[in-house]
């Protein structure tokens, strides 16, 4: 019984020592969440077409034109490791170390330069 009468106490007076003021709690400050959205979130470009050339070497390249309108990853191997290739503005010369690429996914003839294989026509 005595033992019952000390839990009790124990306990009452932890209950007491509680205070009855609202308590809030906030991670971070408004000004955090503020820089995190203000933050722009700029998707990368995604594949519009997908398509092969065969140019005048008797070569073919594959060329994934995307929906920028300024940039294509050209392949001389269909599984092989892709160059991107960019423009400052859509319809010009894409370009990239040694690499360039005029046309657009719509040319039914494009022109590809390519290290070692100089310029040449190719088409779809």
């Amino acid at each position: 019984m005595n033992r019952t009468l000390i839990i009790a106490a124990l306990a009452a007076t932890a209950l007491t020592a509680c205070g009855k003021e609202d308590h809030t709690i906030v991670a971070g400050s408004k000004d955090d969440n503020a820089a995190i959205n203000a933050a722009a979130v700029v998707m990368p470009p995604a594949i519009e077409s997908s398509k092969s050339y065969r140019c005048k070497d008797n070569g073919v390249v594959y060329i994934d034109w995307l929906n920028d309108k300024k940039t294509a990853d050209l392949r001389s191997k269909k599984d092989g490791e892709a160059t991107r290739v960019v423009s400052a503005a859509a319809g010009k010369a894409m370009t990239a170390a040694g690499y360039s690429l005029t046309g657009t996914k719509d040319s039914a003839t494009i022109t590809v330069e390519r290290p070692g294989k100089g310029s040449q026509s190719c088409k779809a």
